[in-house]
């Protein structure tokens, strides 16, 4: 599991362009829209009252809860940070459009903050929460509503196709129906929570998710020829539509954690509208290789699997120069370039820098040296056995 203090970076950086990556970088003269953030509200000194006359989240109702439950202090090893700002529960459910007799996968509810949002939107709650007390919590806490299912397991070992699934084709009555995810997610599962769930789009819609907030950026808007650029930004745009949203300031989480939160939402593309590659597999094992030499040029980086005359000439196939470098490539051009290389690449790439990301977990399991990671530092080191798709 990552630590909390990898995620975020181990040094300042400039913060990242919110340049599309499909596109070019726009002329100096363009400058980024501004961004929206959420500030501290009374709900964080003093109770307030719901809509529906409950009381809302906040600091009190949060050590109340906490308390009730013999847990004094929040597990830090676990990643719990509660959410004390009932609007930005709310803002969270709006952000994924969740309505009326949706399902949603709740990552990490804690004391029930999101969850209760969520319900009230109309959704099935299918929480999966990996402290026994905390699930125990929101048990006690909505009773024996059947819109609210809780799973305990560590969602790195969740199994949706088996645990999930079921749940959503009961509630859409057997009828093809897409579900949602929506969480305050533990900042320490960040990583293995999005390589699972991304080529998921068979399953879910729309992710929306509770990131370190300089995460939640360089995931979502980080531009080519900019160090913030990195293999998961051509991960992600692979297998959807990032699109960050806004800032959550640190004083709306309880214990205050060292960053501010980010919120980022996720449009799942289906199998149909992924790139055509002959291999996903192979791809991203040559993204990664790629990004392993990411100050060299692409005919140097990656002639450990074909010639430097054969990876010139398909730089040139493609319209780009023959001295690119991985970060000068969107996601289209890595595609194009993988379908220019010679054939039986994907023998070579798969023996033996392959990861497969629809069964990232399992391969975390089986390869621990290939762990994700999310800092923002250089290159990472390809191993023996596989390559890390890297959230940095």
């Amino acid at each position: 599991m990552v630590a909390l203090t990898s995620l975020s970076p181990h040094s300042p950086r400039p913060s990242p362009s919110t340049v599309n990556p499909h596109r070019r970088p726009p002329p100096p003269h363009v400058t980024a829209p501004p961004r929206c953030h959420i500030r501290p509200t009374a709900a964080v000194a003093s109770a307030t009252t719901n809509s529906d006359g409950g009381t809302a989240d906040d600091y009190h109702s949060t050590i109340r809860s906490l308390n009730s439950h013999g847990r004094h202090v929040p597990r830090k090893s676990l990643g719990q940070n509660y959410m004390l700002n009932t609007r930005v529960n709310e803002e969270l459910v709006a952000a994924a459009g969740v309505e009326e007799g949706d399902v949603v996968l709740e990552i990490g509810p804690g004391t029930g903050s999101l969850t209760a949002a969520l319900l009230a939107a109309g959704a099935t709650v299918v929480a999966v929460e990996k402290d026994k007390n905390m699930a125990a919590l929101v048990k006690d806490r909505f009773g024996s509503t059947n819109q609210l299912k809780i799973i305990e397991e560590d969602i790195t070992k969740f199994h949706v196709h088996s645990h999930f699934l079921p749940i959503l084709e009961e509630k859409s009555h057997h009828k093809k129906k897409y579900a949602k995810v929506v969480s305050n997610l533990p900042f320490n599962v960040s990583t293995e929570v999005v390589k699972q769930i991304l080529p998921m789009g068979d399953v879910f819609s729309v992710m929306v998710l509770m990131l370190q907030d300089e995460t939640a950026l360089r995931v979502a808007n980080a531009a080519i020829q900019t160090p913030e650029y990195r293999p998961i930004n051509v991960f992600v745009n692979f297998y959807s539509e990032p699109e960050y949203k806004f800032k959550v300031e640190r004083a709306n989480f309880f214990p205050q954690p060292k960053v501010d939160g980010g919120v980022i939402r996720f449009k799942l593309k289906n199998a149909g509208e992924y790139p055509h590659v002959s291999s996903n597999k192979s791809f991203f094992a040559m993204v990664n290789s790629a990004f392993n030499g990411k100050r060299k040029m692409l005919r140097k980086s990656l002639q450990h699997i074909c010639s430097s005359a054969d990876i010139e000439a398909a730089l040139t196939n493609i319209g780009l120069p023959a001295t690119a470098r991985p970060s000068d490539l969107v996601m289209d051009d890595f595609v194009r370039l993988h379908n220019h290389l010679p054939k039986g690449l994907d023998s070579i790439l798969q023996g033996s820098h392959g990861l497969h990301v629809h069964s990232a977990t399992k391969y975390v399991s089986q390869h621990q040296s290939a762990v994700p990671c999310m800092d923002n530092h250089g290159d990472c080191a390809p191993t023996s056995k596989a390559i890390t798709i890297c959230m940095s």
